[in-house]
């Protein structure tokens, strides 16, 4: 289990929707500033929300074993917080890797079409790098690796080949990302559907 500290919380715009994955840590700083609230689930009167002062207080109330331990009091781990001051969606650029490469053609080759596992495809320069070709969204695209060969190091019209789709830089995603496997609060399965939804943790620095 990880230290409580470096905990996940789920964080909610003023929306309600949610929009990120903070720390224990960064979620407390929040509280105590004045920039959210916690959001809580007594299974009976619905969704609560607290500030800082009132969860020290139900805190103290209610003990909780997930609890994180300041000078004077006890501070029961918050799993949701609410942000009052923010109601956009933020948005995170797809990183230029391999791998999201490999998404956009949908391990597809784009010369021939073909679907083909990953370990059979090639990143090719479509405009070759010794002619200038950059190494961009807009100039890389996978490549089987017949099609590969053939290409070798001419542009696909002097290679007799045709672009299926022509490469661009993908759109702008959100920070919660659509994807399996990553364990999740259960406070959390009202405003992610677990089925569908994965959160992807970014590390933060202390």
């Amino acid at each position: 289990m990880s230290l409580p500290l470096h905990q996940p919380v789920l964080v909610l715009n003023r929306l309600w929707q949610a929009v990120n994955v903070c720390s224990v840590r960064r979620a407390v700083g929040l509280l105590f500033t004045g920039h959210a609230q916690v959001v809580y689930n007594d299974d009976s009167d619905g969704f609560q929300t607290f500030s800082f002062g009132e969860w020290q207080d139900f805190s103290e109330a209610e003990p909780h074993p997930d609890s994180i331990a300041a000078v004077s009091f006890r501070l029961r781990i918050p799993r949701v917080i609410l942000l009052l001051a923010y109601d956009r969606f933020p948005r995170q650029e797809v990183k230029f890797t391999r791998h999201n490469i490999f998404e956009r053609d949908k391990n597809t080759c784009q010369y021939c079409g073909g679907r083909f596992d990953r370990r059979d495809l090639n990143l090719d320069h479509v405009t070759p790098r010794d002619r200038g070709g950059p190494t961009n969204w807009e100039n890389i695209v996978c490549s089987c690796i017949p099609c590969n060969t053939r290409k070798s190091n001419r542009t696909p019209r002097e290679a007799g080949l045709h672009l299926i789709t022509k490469p661009r830089k993908p759109k702008w995603r959100p920070f919660i990302q659509v994807s399996f496997g990553v364990k999740t609060h259960d406070s959390w399965k009202h405003f992610i559907d677990v089925a569908y939804w994965n959160v992807e943790l970014g590390e933060e620095k202390s």
